[in-house]
């Protein structure tokens, strides 16, 4: 399971770099365990939320477990959205 989590922050970091984002990502990879802080505020998790359903904390806390090879891309392009 561990393997796989530090898979889906690596291929998140990437998703977001590939979607054409600009910021660093490294704070998602550096990080362990279950979850991830984002780095999103208050407002871009709502939008997250409410225009493309992607569902995290308000602090902008993921579960990384919940990322797979089916959704990975979708959330990085989401998470782009936001933070253009």
């Amino acid at each position: 399971m561990a393997d796989r989590i530090i898979t889906m922050r690596s291929e998140l970091k990437s998703g977001l770099q590939n979607a054409g984002s600009q910021l660093t990502w490294d704070h998602v990879t550096n990080q362990i365990g279950m979850f991830a802080f984002t780095g999103l505020n208050k407002e871009q998790c709502e939008r997250i939320t409410k225009d493309f359903h992607v569902y995290l904390t308000m602090d902008g806390r993921i579960s990384v477990a919940g990322l797979n090879t089916n959704n990975v891309n979708y959330v990085a392009n989401a998470i782009h959205e936001v933070t253009r």
